[in-house]
């Protein structure tokens, strides 16, 4: 497996592109990897801007399960992504989930489809320019615990006493946490490198009967 990294990280085997994910490494970070048996990287694995290759394009809702029927197979996209409507851009080599409105590249997957079966997907079309990776803070939202406490990329945050239970959104950039919590805004120093895993809040637990 092969890593080509910058402000993305992008997971290759055999040159193909198989998961795209935010990268926290600095340029120190960088330099660092170099130093130690790290190569200067080719192209980006993601298609050029400009791109017009063969490509489809089509729409669907993913599953509970994070999964989509593309022509009579289920193809995971990821649980991250459950209940979204997604636009999914699929050639020879890549399945691209990406946002419909904003075309910000969500997740990316191995195409197990040639464009002669893509083009027979239901609601198929053209494939309009390829999807990018967003440069913008990630948004989520957390519920604080009894004890005021959220916990976002494992990072836990007291919030204080009156927002315990309460639903507050956060913005996950590269090194700081802003969280919106009504009319209390505050930002604090990230201090780990974990990706974000849930958007949502998880749901209470039921207590047992």
């Amino acid at each position: 497996m092969t890593f080509w990294a910058d402000h993305d990280v992008h997971l290759l085997v055999a040159g193909a592109r198989i998961k795209t994910i935010r990268s926290h490494l600095s340029t120190t970070d960088l330099q660092l990897l170099a130093a130690t048996g790290g190569r200067p990287a080719g192209p980006p694995p993601l298609p050029a801007p400009d791109s017009d290759g063969a490509a489809i394009e089509v729409d669907r809702v993913v599953s509970r399960g994070g999964t989509v029927g593309l022509g009579g197979r289920v193809v995971l996209a990821a649980e991250i992504l459950a209940g979204r409507r997604v636009t999914i851009r699929i050639d020879d080599v890549t399945l691209a989930f990406f946002d419909p409105e904003t075309r910000q590249l969500l997740r990316t997957r191995p195409s197990p489809f040639t464009y002669d079966q893509a083009i027979r997907f239901h609601g198929a079309r053209p494939a309009g320019p390829p999807p990018r990776p967003s440069v913008e803070p990630v948004r989520v939202q957390r519920r604080a615990s009894n004890s005021w406490v959220i916990m976002v990329v494992g990072q836990k945050i007291a919030l204080g006493r009156i927002h315990a239970r309460a639903t507050v959104t956060v913005y996950v950039a590269d090194t700081t946490l802003t969280i919106e919590a009504g009319d209390d805004i505050r930002t604090v120093a990230r201090t780990t490198t974990q990706t974000v895993r849930n958007i949502r809040p998880m749901r209470p637990r039921k207590a047992a009967p």
